[in-house]
């Protein structure tokens, strides 16, 4: 890859387009999506019934909001397995945030280190402990390394190289000192699905804290303008990202990594992390490349968003970002009964 420095930035296997992976993207969506048919609330006032207990716990908000009763009746066992395979996910929480997660490990052979060029090591352990070797690969890849400052403020994906033991190796450029979060995006073959491990990254020297970029609607990068239309919504939305250069619409955007663009979302303050794929692949005879690439997105619940989108053209790879805020989910007449 012979991008600049954003080359960096290879976007990451959007693999919500999990339908495959009941991990976090789909997770949240088959959560989530219970509030997709909110406008049926008043027919469901009965819906506390519908609420599985485990969904009462996992969803805690969404379960008072009238909206799961449409869609629950046949999800509740495909959620009951949700349940069981993310035990280790804190029943329903969003990816990102666990170092261990159903027996696999993030194991960091570098944990603190200067701000510049690091040789950057680490493995993914498996049940037994020993480093694993065996990935189902993600939109090309075997796996998927995204690092972001802790202030959201610096954001790279990247894809290492797997030596015959197990350990990932690539060479990282973090400019400055501060609190950076490590994210992999993985498929172990024997799990047989999705799942995304996080840990800390501290680079020595003198930090000042920033705060979260302001919010808005609108990004420029390298002359590209890219604007996001939409809300993010616990119980899932549409949102259209429009990429323009120099004020003309972009309507040949090239695929990277089996899409028009990847889009990652993480929440300040926890950075629990979202990772979506377009609607439509390229080469499917009815996905334009260009203007307008839509994804459908559901977020853990409120706050304050940081959405990094990759997208290549004139064969470099470029990250736009936003910060958009969610608020609270469905509205609160759903309580009567």
């Amino acid at each position: 890859m012979t991008t600049n420095a954003h080359a960096g930035h290879h976007t990451h296997a959007g693999h919500a387009d999990t339908a495959t992976q009941p991990a976090h993207a789909g997770h949240q969506d088959n959560h989530a999506g219970h509030g997709i048919d909110t406008n049926d609330h008043a027919a469901h006032q009965h819906h506390g019934k519908h609420a599985a207990p485990e969904q009462a716990a996992t969803n805690g908000e969404h379960a008072a909001h009238a909206g799961h009763g449409g869609t629950h009746a046949a999800p509740t066992d495909e959620h009951a397995g949700h349940g069981d395979a993310h035990a280790g996910h804190a029943a329903g929480a969003p990816g990102g945030l666990l170092v261990t997660q159903d027996g696999y490990t993030l194991d960091l052979e570098t944990t603190i280190a200067e701000p510049g060029g690091i040789d950057f090591r680490f493995r993914i352990l498996g049940p037994d402990g020993t480093a694993v070797t065996e990935f189902d690969p993600i939109h090309d890849r075997e796996l998927h390394l995204i690092v972001a400052r802790r202030e959201l403020t610096g954001f790279w994906h990247v894809h290492p190289v797997r030596e015959a033991d197990g350990t990932w190796v690539i060479r990282l450029d973090l400019p400055e000192a501060g609190a950076y979060r490590v994210f992999t995006d993985i498929a172990p073959r024997a799990l047989g699905r999705t799942i995304t491990l996080g840990a800390d990254l501290a680079l020595a020297g003198h930090y000042a804290p920033q705060p979260v970029p302001a919010v808005g609607r609108a990004a420029e990068v390298d002359g590209y303008e890219v604007t996001v239309d939409g809300e993010l919504r616990a119980e899932g939305d549409l949102l259209t990202l429009t990429v323009r250069k120099d004020g003309v619409p972009v309507t040949d955007l090239q695929p990277y990594l089996a899409a028009f663009g990847h889009l990652v979302i993480l929440r300040a303050g926890d950075l629990a992390y979202v990772h979506v794929h377009p609607n439509g692949e390229p080469g499917d005879g009815i996905t334009p490349a260009g203007p307008e690439i839509t994804f459908h997105t559901a977020v853990p619940g409120p706050g304050t968003y940081r959405l990094f989108l990759d997208f290549q053209h004139g064969d470099v790879v470029r990250t736009a970002a936003f910060t958009l805020t969610a608020g609270v989910a469905a509205p609160q007449h759903a309580h009567h009964h």
